[in-house]
């Protein structure tokens, strides 16, 4: 075929040309010690809903479970996992590679705070370089015998999703909401995306969904009643949890003691990622 007539776009042509190419596979290779099972994004179409909290909270019903959990922390110019987990200190490594620290309750995690002089020091790059410690945090941390590697997404579909979807081995995302019907119009975005990326979605979730007054027991709508029944029903897809705004998983979140916190919002979530089990074999 003529140059004039191709647009090297092999992907979408339908013409078997002696130049055919097959569309690039852009999937890194994790290191080379390392062993993941599941990768699940936790993901979102805007910032403020609750993403990190819901890949804490989702990595430690796991752990409880049993079973052997990481997170990643894409989120490299809002990082807030090691807060959750009290986790500081300086990262290790060797020649082979890189080892994320472990929290108190042995959950292993990388974030680009670990990895700054101070935690407050802000991270001025652009979207490529950003997308490019991603996959670093991938391809040269040791990940060690993991069934489940949660990686906390930036808000917004954008370089560093875009990276994570198409270099790393995605089984499935959660997608976090909260009530207020802008939040969930953008969501959609997310589901889109996805749907786009051919990347499954094991469900959605809505965080501060209601408060329990302590005094009265009466549940309130802080933010008003869900819609979220609503987009999981245009889509066709499972709704896994309601997280309720509680004092307490707020100071747990704020002492850096989320693995104490005891809450039973996720055990629908726990049982979706379970089935990845089950569908691999």
């Amino acid at each position: 075929m003529s140059e004039t007539n191709c647009d090297q776009n092999c992907g979408t042509c339908g013409v078997d040309c002696d130049e055919r190419q097959e569309p690039q596979n852009l999937q890194a290779k994790p290191h080379e010690l390392s062993n993941v099972k599941h990768v699940i994004a936790v993901v979102s179409g805007k910032g403020g809903v609750g993403k990190s909290l819901v890949t804490a909270l989702s990595a430690v019903t796991m752990s409880r479970a049993g079973c052997s959990v990481g997170i990643l922390d894409a989120d490299v110019t809002g990082p807030s996992i090691p807060k959750l987990f009290g986790v500081s200190g300086v990262v290790r490594g060797s020649e082979t590679g890189a080892y994320p620290l472990v929290s108190d309750g042995g959950i292993p995690l990388i974030s680009m705070n670990l990895l700054l002089p101070n935690a407050t020091d802000p991270v001025l790059w652009r979207g490529p370089i950003i997308a490019s410690i991603v996959k670093q945090f991938w391809q040269e941390f040791i990940w060690d015998n993991i069934d489940y590697l949660f990686v906390d997404m930036p808000p917004g579909t954008g370089d560093v999703p875009l990276t994570v979807f198409q270099s790393l081995p995605v089984d499935g995302i959660l997608v976090v909401t909260s009530p207020q019907e802008l939040a969930l119009m953008i969501v959609e975005k997310a589901v889109n995306m996805a749907k786009m990326m051919n990347i499954p979605i094991l469900g959605l979730l809505e965080n501060m969904a209601s408060f329990r007054c302590p005094d009265c027991g009466k549940e309130h709508f802080i933010f008003g009643e869900s819609h979220l029944p609503a987009v999981a029903a245009k889509y066709d897809l499972p709704v896994l949890g309601h997280i309720p705004i509680d004092p307490q998983l707020a100071a747990a979140c704020d002492a850096g003691k989320i693995e104490t916190y005891e809450g039973h919002w996720l055990d629908k979530a726990a049982e979706a990622l379970k089935a990845l089990d089950s569908k691999q074999k």
